[in-house]
């Protein structure tokens, strides 16, 4: 089942449909760094402009680039690179240890544990 949600992204009103999956995932991601759902999408929207990704007349790449990004936080949890504890912010993670995973999932094998890379596995 699909639910669309209103929202301003760089000032324009836009409505972003998506699967309820989706919505919870992205809930499950604001809410580790204290960012409401409508913050979250913000940032992931400004960063990816500022990438050069993103247009604010291109909703549904935009909600295609949410899914995978969803997509993206799922398996980095089920690899071990992002800890299904949820009080964990993903703020405190090293980026590059848990990205390396999806470069190692291609190349067989994860470079090294999370201890050697020095990420906390308790809430911050």
């Amino acid at each position: 089942m699909q639910d669309s949600r209103s929202l301003r992204l760089s000032g324009v009103a836009t409505s972003i449909r998506l699967e309820n999956l989706f919505w919870q995932v992205l809930e499950e991601i604001g809410a580790r760094d204290g960012l409401s759902v409508a913050q979250l999408i913000t940032r992931l929207y400004d960063e990816l402009a500022e990438a050069g990704g993103q247009s604010a007349n291109d909703s549904a790449n935009f909600s295609s680039f949410l899914r995978v990004s969803c997509g993206r936080y799922l398996a980095l949890q089920v690899a071990g690179r992002i800890p299904a504890d949820t009080d964990i912010p993903i703020r405190s993670l090293d980026a590059d240890w848990v990205l390396a995973g999806e470069k190692a999932v291609h190349t067989g094998g994860f470079p090294s544990s999370p201890q050697r890379m020095g990420i906390a596995q308790t809430a911050s």
